[in-house]
């Protein structure tokens, strides 16, 4: 399978796309892991999530100004209408994701 591009990945049709920039020596980023994968789960096949590494796509960190890890971004048709910089509880999360999901 082709790798697809941030922006393909972004502008998810229909569905909001969370990202979560991290990278694997950030022990706050750790933290967020099974919040995230429970959040996912609360909304599969209303949200898709994404982690994004920093150290492997500085690019993609850059163009978002990711200045600080994990910083989360909520995408909804490929526009930025949320973000977060530094772990969350997946309350707040939930709140956040859940007036762009279906």
């Amino acid at each position: 399978m082709a790798k697809k591009s941030f922006s393909e990945l972004i502008n998810s049709p229909g569905m909001p796309v969370l990202v979560d920039f991290f990278a694997d020596w950030c022990g706050p980023c750790k933290t967020m892991a099974p919040i995230l994968e429970q959040v996912a789960a609360q909304h599969q096949g209303k949200l898709k999530v994404i982690k994004i590494d920093v150290d492997r796509n500085p690019a993609a960190a850059q163009q978002f100004r990711v200045q600080s890890i994990p910083t989360l971004i909520l995408f909804h048709k490929g526009q930025p209408v949320w973000r977060q910089a530094g772990a969350v509880p997946a309350a707040q999360l939930t709140q956040a994701v859940q007036p762009f999901l279906q």
